[in-house]
């Protein structure tokens, strides 16, 4: 399974990106994977954002990103997005998709098996 993330770029506070997460490479059915997306600023660790789980669909975002970040799929483009608003300088990091090929809505990165290479996103002040 491969993830191949796209959508970075650089934008001004307020801004908005829209992150695609595309798979290839799966066997069996996309729509039984959760996707999660993640951010990695300079000098942190790694941290959740947003889920959205196989199955019913539930999403869950971090409240740092709450109201501003949402996250959708289409199952029959094996893809997931990320629509990021208002963006804040805070926002800045390196976005991270990932699969857990279960219903699961947690952070936990143990539980993704698969992960993409990930894609800047940079906010200007």
């Amino acid at each position: 399974v491969q993830l191949q993330a796209s959508g970075g770029g650089l934008v001004q506070t307020g801004g908005s990106l829209r992150l695609s997460c595309v798979a290839s490479g799966i066997l069996d059915d996309f729509a039984d994977y959760s996707i999660g997306w993640f951010r990695q600023a300079p000098g942190k660790e790694r941290e959740g954002v947003s889920r959205i789980c196989s199955g019913d669909g539930s999403t869950f975002h971090e409240d740092s990103v709450k109201g501003r970040f949402t996250i959708v799929r289409d199952n029959s483009r094996y893809t997931g997005y990320l629509q990021m608003n208002s963006l804040k300088p805070e926002d800045t990091a390196v976005y991270y998709c990932a699969l857990a090929p279960r219903a699961y809505g947690g952070r936990d990165l143990a539980m993704y098996n698969y992960w993409g290479q990930g894609t800047q996103v940079t906010v200007s002040s």
